[in-house]
Parts: C-alpha cells; structure tokens; sequence
C-alpha cells in the first residue's frame, strides 16, 4: 500500500513537471505610466531565445517551459523590467517606466557612471534613437542641433568631419573640438565608432564634469557608450539602408545668353580663344550626372550566459560625393567582451574596434570649385577633337573637369583601438580598476598630377586654401608630379583607480582616485616626391619610375622636419560624491597633470571643481503639491585646460633651413634660427561657473533643464608677432591672450499627447553664447592689442583682410571696408576712417568692424510621433544672428572682368565703369541665419514576423528637405569652427538633399 502511495505522489509530481515542460501559455498587458499600452515591447522568458512582441494593444501571450521563469519586458525609451511568474497566475499587467525623460537617467560621466536625479554638473544625454538619421558617418552630424549649446557645422565633403563647437570657442589656437571618451577610453578618434554601435551619448559640458581630464577638457568632454551583450538573450541584429544625394542648391551664375547680353550691352567683347559658342553649366560639369549613392550595412550579434556577455559588429559604410572624384568607404569591425570570474568579483573586458577607411579626394578641390565658377559659359568643356579645352593665354583660367580627370588624391587609413579592462570588486565598497588601452592609426596618402598638369606650371597656378590665408603658386613638374607619405600615430594608455561607494544611514559617499599614464608617438614615417614619369599609368603607385635627376631645379620633397613627435601626460585624479538623503548633493575633484609639450618652467598643472546641488522636491513643504514631479537646483565651478593644438615642439628652440643666399658666384644654404624657445610657456586654462535647474511637471509629461554659464579662458596661447631685435625669429608661442564665454541654455522635452493609437512626443533645444576676446597682449608683442587676418586673395583683392583678433570683439570679428553706396559717377564709394566718403580707400586704414561670425543662438526641434505601427520623426535646425563674408560673391560680381570670367546674374545691373564694385567690404557681409528641415523620417514596424523574426521596420527618410534663409550663397552653413568663422571663400563644398531607404531586422 505504502508503493502504491509513492507512485501515485510520483505520477502527479511528474505530470506537474510535464504540464510544464510540454509548455505554459502565460499573456498579460504591457503599460506604461499613464496606463496607456505599449506595442511593440519585447517579452524574453530568461535565458532563452524564446521571446514575442506585443500587440497594437499593447497585449501578448508567450508559451514558456519553466514555472519559476523570469520574464524580461523591455521597450525603447524605458526601463527593462524582470517579472517572476507565479505558477498560480497566468495573466499579467506590468507597467514600465520612462527612461528617456525626468531625472532617473544613467549617465557616464568620467571614471564611472551616475543617475542623473544626483547629478550636481552640466550633462546632456542623447540615446541612440534620438541620433539623427541619414547617409552619417560622423558622431558630430549625428549630434547636430540635439543639444543645446552644441554648434556642429558640416559641409556635403564625404571626406571631411564636422566642426563641433560646445559653449563657444576657447581658444584662438586651432584645436577648439571637444573630447572624446569611448567606452572609458580617453582620447580616441571618432570616427571609428559604426552610429549603429551607439547606445548613448553624453556631453559634458561644464568644467565641474570635465575637470577630471584636466588639461584636455577646455573645450568640453563627449562620452560615447558602444552596445553590450545581455547575458539573458541572444540577439542578431542587420540594419542597411541605400540612399541617392543630389545638390540641394548651386550659385546663380550667368548662362552664355546671359553673359553674351551683358558684354554686348556693356561694349565688352570676348576673347576669340575663349568664345566658342557653347553654353556650358560648369558648376552642373563637375558634378556625378545622376546623383551620389551611398549605402550601409551593420550586421551584430550579441549575448552572454551567466558569467558573461558578448557584443560583436562588422559595419560597411560607402558614400560618394556629389563632385567628380570624391568617395569615402569605410568597413568597421567591433568586438567587446566581458567576463566575470571569483563569484562575480572580478570583471574582465576586451573591446576591440578596427576601422579601414578610403578617402578619395577631389584633386586640387578649391581649386576646381573655384574654376567651375569663374570659367566663361561660352567655352566648351571639350574641344571638338576630344581634348580638353583650355585658354593658357588667359592667367589662372583652368578647366576644372581636365583638374579633377588628370589627377589622384587619395588617402587610406586603419585605425586599431583596443583596450583590456579589469574590475574588483573589493570589501567595504571598495573596487579597483585596472585600465590599459592602444591606439594605432596608420594611414597612407598618395597624389598624383599626369603629365598634363605640367601645362599649369606657366600658367600662374595659385592653391585656394581653405581656410582662406595667403596663396602659394603650385609646381607640377614634368611629365607627371607624385606624392606618397606613410606615417604611424601611436597612442598607450595606462589607467588605475580606486572606487569607494558606501552607504550610512542617510548618508552616501562615492570617491574615486586613480592615475594616469599617456604617451602618444606621432608622425612615425616618411614622405617622398618624384617627376618625370614615362608613363601616366602608374599614378603615385610607383615613384621609382620617376627621374627627377634630369629636371634642372627640382627638390624631392621629403615632409616637414617635426613630422615625427613624442608627447607624454602624467596625471593623477581625484572626485568625491556626497549625498545626504538624496536631497543635498556635494562633489568636489582635483586633477594634478604634467605635460611635455609646455616649457620646461610650467609642465605641471592643478585642475580643480566643485559643485552642489539640492533637490526641492525631496523637502518637506514640497510633498503635498502637485506641479513638481522633480525639482533641482545646481550650482557648480571648475578649472580646466588644453594641451591639444600645439606639438612637441612648441616650446622649444629649433634651427633650420632658411633659404640660400648669393656669395661669391654661387647660392649657400642658409642655416639658423627658426622658431623660438620659451621655457615659461604655461597651461592655457578655461574656469566655468554654471547656475542650473532640471525639472519634471505636469506627472512627467513636460522635464527640462535651464542652464547659465560663465566661462573664461586665460593665459591663452598664441603664435604672437614680437620685436625681432628681442627674438629673432620675429614671432613666439606664448602666453598672454584670455577669453569670455556667456550664455544660456534651455532644454525641454514633453509628451503633449498620448492615446492608445497614437502619441507625440517632442524635444526643443535653445542656447545662446556670448564670446569675446578680452585680453590680446604679451610682454613681446608688437601688434598692440589687435591682429588682422584671414585673406581670401580674391582677384584684385591682395592685402585684403576679413576679421580681427581684437580686445572686447569675439572670435570671428569682420573687420573690412563699410559700403556706402556709388556716387554720382555710379563708382562704389565707402567711408574713410574720418567718416568722409572715399572711392579709393586704404586697406587696414578705412576699415570698420562689420558683425560677427558668430551666432547669437541656436535651437533645435524633434518632433517623434507614432500611430499604431506607423512612427514619424520630423527635426528641425536653426542657428541665427550670425553673419557670414560672401567672399564668393564678392569676387563673382565683378562686371569689368566679364568678358573673361562669369559673374553672377543679379550682377546685370553693376557697371563695367564701377572698378570697385567688387572690393571686400560690407556690402558682401550677409545675415547667416536659417531655419532647416533636416530630417523626415517615415517608419512602419511590422513587429514580429513568425518564429525567427522579433521585428522588422522599413523607414524612408529624406536630409535636408528645405532652408529658410536670406543669404544668397549656396548654403549659410559654413564653417563655425576654427579661427576664421563665417567666411564663404570659392571652395564651399556644396551641401546636398538626400533620399534613403532603410531596414532594421532582429531576430
């Protein structure tokens, strides 16, 4: 009786068992904070690849094989949730909660992470949905206009990155771009990380967050976190999407009927070698007939078991420019690993990122953009034999099509970033972290001018610099003209820290204090040059069928001297977190660096912050009311500095060539002198004060943040002109110039609108900065307390200058003649430096200050909106009250030339008699404001797709729909960074509309 028992216990306990294992259905709804469904969520049974999506309703049912299963929720923009099933209980309602808005954010800040509810510094945070979409391969046009206080200007060149600009310029060297932090390492080039690999990106924008990376931080600090296995599911992951750009704009030139109406109207008459009868659109010529194409392919696979998880990408990524010529590929391979050892003690990582990339380059590109301008339309692009036309009789007139098909300007470049991670985690809340990365970018340049370029070298070919600065005449050789340069960069990383994270009671302490060790080798390699080819075949591939040897007067150019440096940083850090009942807020850092590239009396700086912040919403007195959901104040300053834009060399003294003098019958070589040493050049350092509120209202629905800011630079580096009797070399790198940024900073995210079929959610960003140079003096300098620069050099125009580096007036100041009108004569007149009218004024004299390059705010708009399946993301961009110099037009609008170069069809009413018409002045400076449709994007999510298929979504979207502008070039976006801002000067590579079609599969 008692085995009957047994058996029978056993035959129900094993029924139980298999009433399970043959599968248990379970369903339920999936919510989110105001009740309303989510479809699309995810709902993964852990540790299995058993997973389904919800229902427009928000509604699913999943079969799983385990009753003490764990189900893991997850939906983009919310925090994922793990549900334990309860065998008596088969339906369930799981509400998720917002990620993407209010304080409850995870951000990476340097050497750890934070929520943002404790956050006491400046931190913007963009999650990869909320990344601009569109043919980019360049982290800054993935961030334009997301963030406030972030000014990110792009040209349509494949092959060039984006200027990118936080909080206004700080420097008047050239290094003004933020930087950046991947996956914890420091420094690393952008342009390595595959858009499809991000999973957010946080800028640091005041000093009291990017103080802890010292002297690298003045300009603002971009932390990029890349994907992640998840040790409970296993995930394949393909993206693509092929697109079509065209011109979105071009110059309003004259077409032969035009310009023959001009010239005859006028009394001008061609030229017969010019004059061929054609009606020829050059800027239309130099252009790819049927559009650039660009495609991408991002294939990834991730997952993990217990101890582990793994991330592995392979991206392709191919777009060509809109110009003859140009095409950028690049292929990325990315893998990181993670390994936990010791009983989940220990932590090991390896996260391996190879990038090879294709640059080809329009050859001699300023040069070409310029000539398709100013070629006549009645000159053919070829003569009737099949040759290229060409007029050498006429000085500098070069077909710019014969340019680009007779040359090769091309650059490859792999880029290695690896790094090998470890964490311990130790008693007492204590962990360690050992860090060790290497960067290696190798990268191989070649160019090549055919044996037709030698045609050039008595033509006057001058280069067009960008940006604009004095011309250099150029040499091509004889029967072809090779260049071919190799160099290595290097960079070794060591980094060690020590974190504390301890509760008592109401109090917490979070510390971190490490070291840092950095070496970074430059320029490792060679360059060489050869002419004479025999053939034009073999491009740059083979200088050693080259004979310079014969061309009388020929130098191989072997690259500049410094090309080869060796920098290295020592550091050590401290931070310390102090919250109270998460109500009061204090965190305090120190950074201690030594850097080689300062003069032997100043290599060791300080770097100090501090910053607090209380949380209103935590008080008493703000329980019982029901407007704030959260309410921060913060208030914070730090030091930070810069060591990036200057070499190894910058301090000290270095001898050289300096041409050849005449003695006795012959040409010596001349040696001495040519830069000058300072010992005591010193860190350039920029402190930040910053006021700011994050709030969340309306039960979540609207969240923001204001900011105000106050940030100085002094001690600001300069290559300053001195007296040549004290320093010979006549200039010296030195300290001496300071500089002030203020402004404002709104951010506001909201959902007005939320119903079970449809929702729209938006994002506005404003900022508003003030820049002005307020010191602009050394012991040395001889300029006074100004410096005129940038020179386009436009014909007619040499000794002409565009802006001032001037105290009280910011960075980007024009500084040129003031226009007053033509006379009776009908001749352009402008006013004297007395106030008098003038038709032959003096450059440098009579000039004026014109406006600034640089904008008075900037804003963006993201707008998403979703019904059932369907989603809609519309973006818009405006950046206002800047102003930009037309030098392009300026040096199109010159009507007594236009029987040899075109000119611009709203210049068919200036006079041929007006010489002055076209002189750099006011009249040429344009409001550079605009507003742009930069995004549209039109997605459908099918959701799951049978057994394999978690979910599939098709998207179109189209870039750069339409600008709203007043500025009369091809487009007001040009260049914001660097030292001469706001100049449009006949190279602008023209911006394009583009059209793609995307998909996103996982399965």
């Amino acid at each position: 009786m008692e085995k009957l028992k047994l058996l029978l216990l056993a035959f129900f306990i094993g029924f139980s068992i298999n009433s399970w294992a043959q599968k248990t259905q379970v369903s339920g709804v999936v919510l989110d904070e105001q009740n309303m469904p989510l479809p699309a969520a995810n709902v993964l049974e852990s540790g299995t690849n058993n997973g389904v999506g919800t229902d427009a309703e928000g509604k699913f049912k999943i079969s799983i094989s385990n009753k003490s299963a764990v189900l893991i929720v997850s939906f983009v923009g919310y925090v994922e949730q793990r549900v334990k099933v309860d065998g008596s209980k088969s339906n369930y309602s799981i509400k998720l909660v917002s990620s993407a808005t209010g304080l409850e954010q995870v951000v990476v800040v340097g050497y750890g992470k934070g929520s943002r509810k404790n956050l006491t510094t400046a931190v913007s945070s963009v999650k990869a949905d909320q990344l601009n979409n569109g043919v980019i391969s360049d982290v800054g046009q993935l961030l334009q206009g997301k963030v406030a206080g972030l000014n990110v200007s792009a040209s349509g060149d494949p092959t060039k990155a984006s200027s990118v600009v936080l909080r206004g310029a700080s420097t008047l060297n050239s290094s003004q771009g933020p930087f950046y932090v991947v996956d914890g390492i420091p420094g690393v080039d952008i342009s390595i990380i595959a858009p499809e690999d991000i999973v957010t990106i946080d800028v640091l924008k005041d000093a009291a967050a990017t103080a802890i990376y010292g002297n690298r931080a003045a300009n603002g600090v971009i932390m990029v976190t890349t994907k992640r296995g998840n040790k409970d599911k296993t995930q394949i992951s393909y993206s693509n999407y092929f697109g079509i750009e065209n011109v979105s704009n071009q110059l309003d030139m004259m077409n032969s009927d035009q310009l023959r109406a001009f010239t005859t109207k006028n009394n001008l008459n061609f030229t017969p070698e010019n004059d061929k009868g054609a009606n020829t659109d050059w800027q239309k010529e130099i252009l790819r007939g049927n559009g650039a194409l660009s495609s991408s392919h991002n294939l990834s696979m991730s997952g993990g078991g217990e101890h582990g998880n793994y991330f592995a990408s392979v991206t392709s990524i191919s777009k060509e420019g809109v110009l003859l010529g140009s095409k950028f590929s690049r292929v990325i391979a990315h893998l990181a690993v993670e390994q936990y050892a010791i009983d989940d003690k220990v932590k090991f990582g390896l996260n391996v990122t190879n990038s090879n990339s294709i640059y080809n380059n329009v050859p001699q590109r300023n040069t070409a953009l310029l000539q398709a301008v100013n070629h006549l339309p009645v000159s053919p692009v070829r003569n009737a034999d099949g040759s290229y036309f060409e007029n050498f009789i006429q000085t500098g007139y070069f077909n710019p099509v014969a340019l680009i098909n007779h040359g090769d300007d091309d650059t490859k470049t792999n880029n290695f970033v690896g790094s090998f991670t470890t964490e311990v985690k130790l008693p007492f809340g204590f962990s360690y972290n050992l860090n060790l990365s290497y960067q290696q970018l190798n990268s191989l340049h070649g160019e090549f001018y055919d044996s037709y370029y030698a045609k050039y070298n008595s033509a006057n070919f001058y280069n067009n610099p960008d940006p604009p600065q004095v011309h250099s005449l150029m040499n091509f050789g004889v029967n072809g003209s090779a260049l071919r340069n190799s160099y290595q960069n290097t960079n070794t990383i060591i980094e060690s820290f020590l974190n504390w994270d301890k509760t008592f009671g109401n109090h917490k302490i979070k510390a971190v204090v490490g070291y840092s060790w950095q070496e970074d080798v430059l320029g490792d390699g060679f360059q060489a040059t050869n002419t004479n080819f025999p053939v034009d075949d073999v491009s740059y591939n083979n200088l050693a069928l080259g004979n310079y040897g014969s061309v009388s007067g020929y130098r191989v150019d072997f690259g500049d001297s410094r090309a080869y440096q060796k920098k290295r940083l020592i550091s050590e850090f401290a931070r310390v977190n102090y919250n109270y009942n998460d109500k009061y807020l204090l965190q305090a850092s120190i950074r201690r660096d030594g850097g080689s590239v300062f003069g032997s009396n100043n290599q060791w700086g300080y770097f100090p912050s501090v910053g607090g912040a209380w949380r209103i919403d935590k008080e008493g007195f703000m329980q019982n009311q029901k407007i704030f959901t959260d309410l921060k104040f913060r208030a914070s300053y730090g030091e930070t500095g810069n060591s990036s834009g200057f070499n190894a060399y910058t301090a000290q003294f270095i001898s050289g060539s300096l041409g050849t003098f005449y003695y006795n019958g012959q040409q010596i070589g001349a040696y001495g002198p040519n830069q000058a040493a300072n010992p005591d050049l010193n860190w350039e350092k920029t402190a930040t004060t910053n006021l700011g509120v994050d709030f969340t209202i309306l039960k979540g629905k609207l969240s923001g943040s204001v900011d105000v800011y106050d940030k100085q630079t002094t001690d600001m580096i300069f290559n300053y002109a001195v007296n040549p009797v004290l320093v010979p070399v006549g200039t010296i790198v030195a300290n001496g110039g300071n500089m002030s940024n203020r402004g404002i900073e709104v951010a506001l995210n909201a959902t007005p609108v939320k119903t079970k079929n449809f929702s729209w959610s938006t994002n506005f960003n404003y900022s508003h900065n003030e820049n002005i140079i307020t010191k602009l003096k050394n012991p040395y300098f001889i300029g006074g307390d100004s410096i005129r620069r940038v020179s386009p050099e436009g014909g007619g125009q040499t000794g002409s200058t565009l802006q001032i580096f001037k105290e009280g007036k910011p960075l980007g100041q024009f500084f040129t003649l003031q226009y007053a009108g033509k006379n009776s004569a009908g001749v352009s007149q402008y006013v004297a430096k007395d106030g008098s009218l003038t038709t032959t004024p003096a450059i440098g004299v009579d000039y004026h200050y014109a406006g600034s390059a640089q904008p008075k705010f900037l804003l963006g708009w993201d707008n998403n909106f979703t019904y059932k399946k369907f989603d809609l993301n519309i973006f818009f961009r405006g950046v206002f009250g800047n102003k930009i110099f037309n030098a392009t037009r300026a040096d199109l609008f010159r009507p007594s030339t236009a029987m040899t170069t075109n000119i611009l069809v709203d210049a068919a009413n200036e006079s041929p008699n007006d010489l002055n018409a076209y002189k750099y002045s006011t009249r040429f400076i344009e409001d550079g404001s605009y507003i742009r449709l930069d995004n549209l994007t039109l997605g459908y999510d099918f959701g799951s797709v049978g057994k394999y298929i978690k979910k599939i979504r098709i998207y179109e979207t189209v870039n750069n729909l339409f600008v709203i502008t007043k500025y009369s070039g091809i487009d007001p976006e040009v260049e914001q960074g660097g030292t001469a801002p706001g100049v449009d000067s006949n190279n602008f590579y023209p911006k394009t509309r583009t059209f793609l079609f995307g998909l996103n599969v996982i399965f």
